[in-house]
C-alpha cells in the first residue's frame, strides 16, 4: 500500500514537467518558422512589386529628322504617352545609333512615307526593347505600312533574349551567399583573417564555376571572358566579404538578411529581366547603385557596348561594395577579439558544430 501510494507523486510530477517541455518544443519550433515565413513575404514583396505590372516609365525614345513634321510626330506621341515615353528629336541617323551604343536610347525612329525603320539596342533590355518596338508598331500601322526593326547592338547567339545574363547573375549571388554561412558555422574556430581568405579563395571558385558555364558550356559570354571573369569575382567576392563580417553579429539571421540584400532586392533591381524603365521608381532608384545592377549592366558594357556606356561607373559600385565587406570584415574581426578577451568561448572541436549552427547551415543549403 505503501508502495502504490509513494507511486503517484511521482507520476504526477512527471507529468508536471513534461508539459514545460512541450510548450518549449513548439515555441522553438515557431521561431525556426519565423525565417521561411519572412522569406516567404519577402520574396512576394520583393518579386511581385518589381515585376506584377511592367510599364514603361520615362522610356527613352528618339524620332531621327528635324523637319517640321517630325518634330510634329515627336509631339504628338509624347503628348500621348505622358510620363510613359520621353521623347526626342535627333539630326540624323547616325547620331541615333550612336545614342543607341552608349545606352542612352531604347529606340529611334526614323520616318518614312514606305518603309519606316525602328533602331534599338537589343542587347541593352530585351524587354525595354519590345516596349519601344510596341509604341512605333502602332505609330507605323497609323501611317498604314509595315516596320523594320534593325537592330544595332546584337546578341550572342547562345544568348538570344539577353537574359542569361541574369541567370550567371543567380548563379553567382546563390552560390556566394550559401558559402557564407558554411565559412561561418563550419570555420568557427577559426579567426576572422582566415575566414576572410576562406571567402576570397571561395568566391574565386564560384566565379570560375559561372564563367565555365556562362562561357564554354552555354556560350551566353562568347568574348571577353577574362574581363567578365574579373567582374564576376569581384562581384563574389563583395557578397561573401560583407556576408562573413555581418555572421558575427547576426548568426542565425544571416542567411535571412543575405536573402534580402542579395536575391529580393536583388535580382529585382538588377535590370536583367525589367530595366528601370519599365520598373517603379523604388526598383529603379536601386538599380543605380545595387551591386547586382553593376553586375548585369557591367557585363552587357564588356560583351556588346565596347566597354563604354557607363561601364566605369557599375565598376566602382562593385569596387565599394567590396571595400563595404571588407570594411565590415575588420569591424567583426575586431569584436570577436575583444569578446574573447572579456568572455573567453568555450573551445569547439572543428569536426562539432551545435544545433544552432546545424540549423543555419540546413536553412542555408536548403534555401
Amino acid at each position: 500500500m505503501k508502495a502504490s501510494h509513494g507511486a503517484a507523486p511521482t507520476q504526477h510530477t512527471a507529468t508536471h514537467h513534461a508539459a514545460p517541455s512541450r510548450w518549449h518544443s513548439i515555441g522553438h519550433l515557431a521561431v525556426h518558422l519565423l525565417t521561411p515565413l519572412l522569406m516567404c513575404l519577402g520574396m512576394a514583396l520583393a518579386y511581385q512589386g518589381a515585376f506584377h505590372q511592367p510599364e514603361p516609365h520615362h522610356l527613352k525614345v528618339a524620332v531621327v529628322g528635324t523637319t517640321a513634321p517630325n518634330q510634329v510626330l515627336a509631339q504628338t506621341i509624347k503628348d500621348k504617352a505622358g510620363d510613359a515615353l520621353d521623347v526626342t528629336t535627333l539630326p540624323d541617323r547616325q547620331s541615333a545609333e550612336q545614342q543607341l551604343r552608349d545606352r542612352d536610347l531604347v529606340g529611334a525612329y526614323v520616318p518614312d512615307v514606305k518603309h519606316p525603320q525602328l533602331l534599338v539596342a537589343k542587347a541593352n533590355s530585351d524587354t525595354s526593347e519590345v516596349a519601344a518596338e510596341a509604341v512605333f508598331q502602332t505609330v507605323a500601322a497609323h501611317q498604314g505600312v509595315p516596320l523594320t526593326v534593325t537592330d544595332v547592338a546584337p546578341l550572342a547567339a547562345g544568348d538570344p533574349t539577353g537574359q542569361g545574363i541574369f541567370f550567371l547573375l543567380v548563379a553567382l549571388s546563390i552560390g556566394s551567399y550559401a558559402s557564407v554561412a558554411v565559412i561561418g558555422t563550419a570555420g568557427a574556430v577559426l579567426g576572422m583573417g582566415t575566414r576572410a581568405l576562406v571567402g576570397l579563395v571561395t568566391s574565386l571558385v564560384v566565379s570560375m564555376i559561372g564563367m565555365v558555364t556562362a562561357g564554354p558550356v552555354f556560350h551566353v559570354v562568347d568574348h571577353d571572358r577574362l574581363a567578365v571573369w574579373g567582374l564576376s569575382w569581384l562581384y563574389s567576392a563583395g557578397i561573401v566579404a560583407i556576408g562573413t563580417g555581418l555572421h558575427t553579429f547576426l548568426k542565425r539571421w544571416t542567411t535571412l538578411t543575405m536573402m534580402v540584400l542579395f536575391v529580393m532586392l536583388n535580382f529585382t533591381t538588377s535590370g536583367g529581366i525589367f530595366r528601370p524603365d519599365l520598373q517603379n521608381g523604388f526598383f529603379g532608384a536601386l538599380h543605380a547603385f545595387w551591386n547586382g545592377a553593376g553586375f548585369v549592366e557591367g557585363v552587357r558594357s564588356i560583351l556588346y557596348f565596347d566597354s563604354g556606356a557607363g561601364l566605369g561607373g557599375r565598376v566602382l559600385s562593385l569596387a565599394l561594395w567590396f571595400a563595404a565587406g571588407l570594411a565590415l570584415l575588420v569591424v567583426a574581426g575586431v569584436h570577436e577579439r575583444r569578446r574573447r578577451v572579456t568572455a573567453p568561448a568555450a573551445e569547439i572541436r572543428p569536426d562539432e558544430l551545435t544545433e544552432d549552427q546545424l540549423e543555419e547551415l540546413e536553412e542555408a543549403v536548403g534555401v
